[in-house]
Order: C-alpha cells, then sequence, then structure tokens
C-alpha cells in the first residue's frame, strides 16, 4: 500500500491536505490512534482490499486526550475549580516511528509529513477560527503552540517531508500536496525531488529548507534606482547579480556541492530535498540565484521545482 501519515502543528492545515489526498484517491481517516496504524494495514492487507492509497492523520489530539484521560482516574488535590489541560507527554505520539518503520518492513511505502507554520500564523489562524488549542491551558494559544512543538519535535526530525504553510493559500496547500503524491509519490531509492527556493530573511527562515543557503554578501539590486521596483525574475536584475564576481564564485563552490550531495541523499533514501537562497526581502539577489541554479539542474536532466516564497511581499 502506499501510505501517508499527516502530522504538525494545530492549524497549519492538515484537515485540508487529507482532504487533497483523499479526492486524489486515497482512503482518509483523521485522528487515528497510533496502536491502530499497523492493525489498520494489516486488516486491510488480509482483507485483499482494493484499497491502495491510504492517508492517516496523527496529531497532539492523541496525546492530549490521553492526558486528559489520565488526569480524570487521578484523585483530586485541589480544587474542583481549576480545570487546566494537563501538558502531555509523547505518550503514543512516540510510538510513531516504530509503528511506521513496522509497516515499512511489512512492504508497505510510507511517508511521514510535517505540516508547519510560524507561531504567529497560528495563532492568527486560532483567532479567525476561535477555536481552542488542544494542549493550551484554559485554552492559551501560545503556551498550546508551545507545549505542541516540544511534543512534535521528535516527529519532525523523522519527516520524508516538512511543508510550511505560513504563506500557503488553502488552494496552494492542495496543490502542493497533490502534486507531491498524486502520482504515487517517491519509492525508496527513486530520484530525489528537488525543490529550489527563495527567501528573505526578514520574513523568517522556511520550516520546510533542509539547505540554507545566505546570498546578502552580494550587491544589492535594492540600491539601484532603475532595478529596485523589478524582480530578479527581470532579465536586467538576473543579470545585475550573476555577473556579479562575488556570486560566480559562490556558484562555483554551490554546484560541486550540489552534484556531489545529491546522489548521496538519493542513496540514503531521501525522498524530498529542499534548497533555499536568502537574501534580505527576498525579491532580488535570492530570486535570481534560485532560478538560475533550477535552470543548471534542469539542464543536467534533473527534475527540479523552482519557489519563489516572497516575492510578492
Amino acid at each position: 500500500m502506499r501510505i501517508v501519515v499527516l502530522t504538525g502543528m494545530s492549524g497549519s492545515g492538515k484537515t485540508n491536505a487529507l482532504r487533497a489526498l483523499e479526492d486524489v484517491g486515497f482512503y482518509a481517516i483523521d485522528n487515528l490512534p497510533v496502536p491502530l496504524i499497523d492493525r489498520l494495514v494489516e486488516l486491510f492487507s488480509a482483507s485483499q482490499s482494493e484499497i491502495e492509497k491510504l492517508v492517516l492523520v496523527v496529531d497532539a489530539r492523541t496525546a492530549a486526550a490521553s492526558a486528559a484521560s489520565r488526569s480524570s482516574d487521578l484523585p483530586s488535590s485541589g480544587p474542583a475549580s481549576s480545570p487546566h489541560t494537563p501538558i502531555p507527554h509523547g505518550g503514543e505520539l512516540e510510538r510513531v516511528p516504530a509503528a511506521l518503520e513496522l509497516t515499512r518492513r511489512s512492504g508497505h511505502d510510507v511517508d511521514l509529513v510535517f505540516l508547519d507554520a510560524a507561531d504567529d500564523v497560528l495563532v492568527r489562524r486560532y483567532s479567525e477560527t476561535r477555536r481552542r488549542h488542544p494542549l493550551g491551558a484554559d485554552g492559551a494559544v501560545r503556551g498550546g503552540i508551545e507545549a505542541e512543538r516540544e511534543l512534535l519535535a521528535p516527529l519532525r526530525a523523522r519527516a520524508t517531508l516538512v511543508v510550511d504553510t505560513s504563506a500557503m493559500s488553502v488552494h496552494e496547500l492542495r496543490r502542493h500536496v497533490q502534486q507531491a503524491f498524486q502520482q504515487g509519490g517517491t519509492q525508496r531509492g527513486a530520484e530525489l525531488q528537488v525543490t529550489i527556493m527563495s527567501f528573505g530573511f526578514k520574513h523568517g527562515l522556511p520550516a520546510e529548507a533542509d539547505l540554507v543557503l545566505d546570498v546578502r554578501f552580494i550587491p544589492n539590486p535594492f540600491f539601484v534606482e532603475e532595478l529596485r521596483p523589478k524582480t530578479g525574475e527581470d532579465p536586467a536584475v538576473a543579470a545585475y547579480v550573476l555577473r556579479r564576481e562575488e556570486a560566480q564564485g559562490f556558484l562555483g563552490h554551490v554546484r560541486p556541492f550540489l552534484e556531489f550531495l545529491l546522489p548521496q541523499y538519493e542513496q540514503e533514501g531521501k525522498a524530498y530535498l529542499t534548497v533555499a537562497f536568502g537574501c534580505t526581502g527576498g525579491r532580488h539577489r535570492s530570486v535570481a540565484l534560485a532560478a538560475d541554479t533550477g535552470r543548471w539542474l534542469r539542464e543536467r536532466g534533473r527534475p527540479v521545482r523552482v519557489v519563489h516564497r516572497d516575492l510578492g511581499r
């Protein structure tokens, strides 16, 4: 079976990602208890079910429910008017990596996808929906976010794909997820899917970046009056950046580095790699260098996706 497990921060878009995969033929289950993962897959396999693609959501709600259950079983040691949501330990979530590895060893293709977003974005989304955070004491959103980040850190470290939805609309998230998995996704040992991204440091680091390259040492076209309103996609700006001695020297190191690194990641079984070029605002230098690197990789026959995260800001 093709199995995608969605996890990540509350408010990052897991429900929308689940629906997007359901629309392209995945059998979708939300908030599945961890002990049932291998049992469910075994049941589908043993019954010779026609289900070949499965997407599951496993997140902090499981830990919150377990913590609340444990709390209700304990004798009360304080006033009855202190209904704080207990901050859970990993509990069932700690068993996710082992459960997924067991599923892989049974011959299934498994991806763990972590959806993330900046804290301020998550706070705004909760404010707009007026929902309580599952881990927030008395509904406190920021406290819940901090607890959830700590709780989910081990899963994020083991994810085969991290998606930062901070700047994504619902439709962009839908397209991103479907493009990754509609054709069956990557198989172990298949060709690495490479994303080359540009971004601006003043808008924050991209959470999904595996490698971050700082290009702020290159002279900035922003300070050239005729180039300031343009972007790195404009030929004049691209020429200004790429003809600089500093840029050529930088690319002279980056290209051999990628030529060495990408096959190593493929051999290790990594499915996705995001290389992010960052400048100050994400509109000039990083855009020109990301686009040039994308072209260079395509000329060598490697499929690559180029994303300019902050171009419209």
